[in-house]
């Protein structure tokens, strides 16, 4: 199953119906400037200097079905006070209906407050968080009230998913009968459980979403493996009566064990991780819209692994619009037919994009405090001494972001026979380097245009041109950046290997220069390149 059937399994996921049920959590940050420590006690000094309030647990959950185009009903219980009415308000801006949220004067609203500090405006960092919460069981006539407000309804929903934090609202007998309910009317029930020792509560559900961690605990096997994985995930199934056995494995994927008992692992795509938060939320609004939709859980799981990886490239909790996913997908599509393989390669290929998505890549990046270098060149025949300068800029800041002249690029610059090796080799080389981040082709015979849209914070040329020389450099330093050049491997340079080559070949009597490089039947140009244009 490559990407062209995961398109066509997304095209169907409608608009579905989904009912969520459970813990509603205000989120409030602080963001400011850590200064300095305070004269009054040992504790830093944070200036604040912005405030957010968002939805967490299940009314995030809420929020990103929203984001999926799902018509979304909310269950739960907030406090009688201002952050229960905050959640309300902020959930039906985004179109869910509340309606089976009920307020209960004798308890709050649970709250998780956190500060964020950044130190000298850069690199932002959680100080302290501060819970304002009840734990203990929701009341009886609560429980009551909550119950008789979705059983009578239960089947106008195609999906019924549970989000539970341990904060009150999942009782045991909640969820027995809800879980009963919704099975007799022959609706999916999907969970995201607490981290326990006992998942009775939850028997009888379609199945649930446990992070590795989780069902370690629930099941007692110690998950290392693929294996472990199966072992765990049938488990849970034969023992909690699921239909179907997942188990989410973070940078490893998910382990599906299915009614047949067929056990399959479906992996990630290798990304950059900036921000774990809400990838389990989101992973659970994927797979509840596409068990609603009746879509192949292996499908279901596949979808959940490309929506999760987006919300991990984001900084914070974000909704990921239904288009971004299909476009994901649509992005793998191409990639696959570029290679000419049924599937996306892995690893380097994850690193070269697009000029849109990479400026918005960068742009998080830059929003959590990270220093962003770019860098540009040729890269013909990748030599020690790319490396070596490559290393060298990416210790320069935190995201180091490569330029590659394009195929017509290199010609413009060092005339017919230049590159020897094709533009794709190119990019696809120098993203296998554990330095670079990210790769980014470009036509022009200058990286002006990058230049102009990313706004690095480093510059990097390597070579003995002073900054001033370096291609660029106006543009950088008119907005405050920085130009840095540092030094290259002695004697070791791309037309240096070619007149190598070239001289080799020539006096073998065997083949051409040409033939050793695998080119056109022609001399190899040695043309000095323009002083401070690029890299050979």
């Amino acid at each position: 199953m490559g990407p062209p059937d995961l398109l066509a399994a997304f095209d169907r996921l409608g608009r579905p119906s989904v009912l969520v049920v459970g813990d509603l959590i205000l989120d409030r940050y602080t963001f400011g400037n850590a200064e300095r420590v305070s004269q009054e006690a040992p504790v830093i000094l944070l200036r604040a200097d912005q405030r957010e309030a968002r939805l967490g647990g299940a009314a995030n959950v809420c929020n990103l079905l929203r984001g999926l185009d799902a018509v979304v009903t909310c269950a739960g219980v907030i406090g009688h006070d201002r952050d229960g009415e905050l959640i309300r308000r902020l959930s039906n801006e985004v179109g869910v209906d509340t309606s089976a949220v009920f307020s209960d004067p004798s308890r709050p609203t649970t709250v998780k407050e956190r500060f964020i500090g950044r130190a000298q405006g850069r690199h932002p960092h959680q100080m302290l968080r501060v819970d304002s919460e009840v734990r203990d069981p929701i009341s009886p006539a609560i429980e009551r009230q909550v119950l008789d407000a979705l059983v009578g309804r239960l089947d106008a929903f195609d999906v019924v998913l549970i989000s539970d934090y341990s904060k009150g609202v999942c009782t045991g007998s909640l969820l027995r009968q809800l879980i009963g309910r919704a099975r007799q009317a022959g609706v999916p029930v999907l969970v995201d459980p607490i981290r326990s020792h006992d998942y009775s509560c939850y028997r009888g559900a379609t199945s649930m979403t446990p992070n590795r961690l989780e069902a370690e605990m629930a099941t007692g096997v110690r998950i290392e493996t693929a294996a472990d994985a199966f072992q765990a995930a049938g488990k849970l199934r034969r023992d909690l009566d699921l239909e179907l056995g997942i188990v989410t494995l973070d940078r490893d994927g998910m382990a599906l064990v299915d009614r047949d008992g067929t056990a399959s692992v479906f992996p990630t795509r290798p990304r950059a991780v900036y921000d774990i938060t809400g990838a389990g939320d989101m992973a659970l609004a994927m797979i509840g819209v596409a068990l609603a939709a009746k879509i192949a859980p292996a499908m279901a799981l596949q979808l959940a692994n490309v929506a999760a990886g987006l919300e991990v490239e984001k900084v914070g909790v974000a909704v990921i619009p239904r288009e971004e996913v299909r476009q994901r997908i649509v992005d793998e599509m191409r990639t696959a037919e570029h290679d000419g393989r049924p599937t996306r390669l892995p690893g380097p290929l994850d690193k070269i994009l697009p000029l849109d998505r990479l400026a918005a890549v960068v742009a998080e990046h830059e929003q959590a405090g990270r220093k962003i270098v770019f860098t540009n060149g040729c890269f013909d025949l990748l030599h020690v001494g790319h490396v070596s300068y490559l290393a060298e800029a990416r210790a320069l800041g935190e995201v180091l972001v490569v330029g590659v002249n394009s195929d017509a690029s290199v010609r413009q610059l060092k005339g017919p026979t230049r590159p020897v090796i094709a533009e794709r080799d190119r990019m696809t080389m120098l993203a296998a380097l554990s330095a670079v981040d990210y790769v980014i082709v470009f036509d022009e015979p200058t990286p002006h245009r990058l230049l102009e849209r990313l706004r690095p914070d480093v510059l990097v040329k390597g070579g003995t041109y002073r900054p001033d020389e370096v291609v660029g450099h106006e543009i950088v330093t008119a907005y405050g950046g920085e130009v840095c050049v540092v030094g290259l491997v002695d004697g070791v340079s791309t037309t240096k290997i070619v007149a190598s080559l070239q001289q080799t070949a020539g006096s073998s009597g065997v083949a051409t220069s040409a033939d050793v490089l695998g080119g056109p039947h022609f001399p190899l140009s040695t043309a000095a390149q323009p002083a401070g244009a690029n890299g050979s």
